[in-house]
């Protein structure tokens, strides 16, 4: 008499990738889109005080560093690592928490703040040019068909006023320098992943970064002549402690959850919302004017990224 055993199967969990979205997942998609798109407004509230963007930048990460410190000691992370880590961490916060951010702020003076996140969702493009050229990573046709869409948005977006004002005007030098922050950041993106293929905790990273960047910040404030001194009026302060608490630390918290739940592809469509966000709060509180160069230009910006983030995926 033979014995037959049957295989019971055990119910799988849906994975990140294609499960449903939650609740929970939802609200901190909300969280993340909606506070670094208003960020970019923030930023413009600091921009054209007596306040320098160097120290500005000092303030802003003085805040986020002491609170994610804070994270990193009660959450139990580690928190010594070797000198040749913190040369790591150093060379991350200049890239990422310093010049990614003091190339803005000065770029903020001749862009509205919408514009701003135009250029900067342009970060995965420039990822794929600099992993092409650093890393030799060959892309695939649909991520270059994605970089060619994206730089093509940009430039329908800002022929108008290049046009109009020639190579001269504020608004190509403003461009320049979101440009410049984008390639700061894109950067420290390589930096970060090195850390992270050491194995090397992302928080505690972040936090050590963090302060290095706020050293950075100091050291530039104090050779450049910049006094440290803050302003009091209520949109200044609301602006410094939405951008160090909300922006820096509480989106990021939400991002990093986000990718744990939902996983890296579908958390990286939150790049194709800011720039949409961000130029709705320019055109109420900025009064940014939409013309037809910059809606197809949009269009191409948000195609290009969705190009870019499907064609990453494994």
């Amino acid at each position: 008499m033979s014995t037959q055993t049957k295989t019971i199967a055990t119910p799988q969990a849906p994975s990140t990738v294609d499960r449903p979205f939650q609740p929970m997942d939802y609200g901190l998609y909300v969280l993340t889109v909606l506070s670094w798109s208003v960020s970019w407004f923030a930023i413009s509230l600091q921009v054209g005080t007596a306040v320098s963007p160097e120290v500005n930048l000092v303030w802003r990460f003085a805040i986020a560093t002491m609170l994610m410190f804070g994270w990193v000691i009660f959450g139990g992370k580690q928190l010594r690592f070797p000198i040749s880590d913190h040369l790591r961490f150093a060379l991350l916060g200049v890239l990422i928490f310093s010049s990614n951010f003091l190339f803005f702020y000065y770029g903020a003076l001749y862009l509205v703040s919408g514009l701003l996140s135009v250029v900067f969702s342009l970060a995965s493009v420039i990822n794929m040019l600099l992993g092409a050229v650093i890393m030799r990573e060959r892309p695939a046709p649909r991520i270059l068909m994605g970089g060619l869409l994206g730089f093509a948005g940009i430039a329908l977006m800002f022929f108008p006023e290049i046009a109009a004002h020639g190579l001269s005007g504020g608004t190509l030098t403003g461009l320049l320098l979101c440009i410049a922050g984008t390639f700061s950041f894109c950067l420290g993106n390589l930096v970060s992943a090195a850390n992270q293929r050491r194995k090397l905790p992302l928080i505690s990273t972040s936090a050590w970064g963090m302060l290095y960047g706020t050293i950075w910040s100091a050291i530039l404030a104090f050779m450049l002549g910049k006094p440290f001194i803050i302003a009091t009026t209520a949109s200044y302060l609301g602006s410094l402690v939405f951008l160090a608490v909300i922006s820096t630390v509480m989106a990021f918290a939400a991002y990093l959850t986000l990718l744990g739940r939902i996983g890296a592809a579908r958390a990286g469509y939150a790049t194709v919302m800011f720039p949409i966000l961000a130029l709705l709060v320019s055109t109420a509180l900025e009064g940014y004017v939409w013309t037809a160069y910059a809606i197809a230009g949009l269009v191409l910006v948000a195609l290009g990224n969705v190009l870019v983030i499907r064609g990453g995926r494994r």
